[in-house]
């Protein structure tokens, strides 16, 4: 009886240790020093799409505006709010670009896989001004990490 105490009292007193080794999970991710507005290196689209690569990818193949894409993502409203985001849970996310918004329609595919880029995203680009979504100019950093 005795042992059985012992183990489970030394049970629970490892549990708090390697608990507290873990850094806790981040609840947000900090807004790139350009939220604001594109920078003058910026390249803008007829549509008013603002983009620059933050990480070339490889090859030369783009996804088409109906193709499915894995993608890691942060979005940031123009105030450095984070509003949303793949990294926190550490999975990319599959998407059929017929289903996202025009500017991530039209940013992803200029995107080579494995490129990594900042889109500046005017309202009527987004959301529209729909009701429970982020309102204003968007800013998301986009890793086109495969195309299906």
């Amino acid at each position: 009886m005795r042992l059985i105490s012992v183990l489970i009292l030394s049970a629970a007193l490892t549990i708090p240790i390697t608990a507290a080794q873990q850094p806790p999970a981040p609840k947000s991710i900090a807004a790139p020093d350009d939220v604001a507005k594109p920078p003058a290196d910026a390249v803008t689209t007829p549509s008013g799409l603002a983009m620059k690569v933050l990480q070339p990818g490889k090859g030369t193949a783009k996804p088409g505006p109906t193709d499915v894409v894995t993608v890691h993502y942060t979005g940031w409203t123009t105030d450095g709010k984070m509003f949303d985001s793949s990294l926190l849970s550490g999975k990319p996310l599959s998407m059929d670009l017929t289903r996202v918004i025009a500017g991530w329609t039209e940013g992803v595919a200029l995107m080579v896989e494995g490129e990594r880029t900042r889109f500046w995203i005017p309202e009527n680009l987004a959301y529209k001004g729909e009701a429970g979504s982020p309102k204003g100019m968007l800013v998301f950093d986009i890793e086109l990490v495969k195309i299906e």
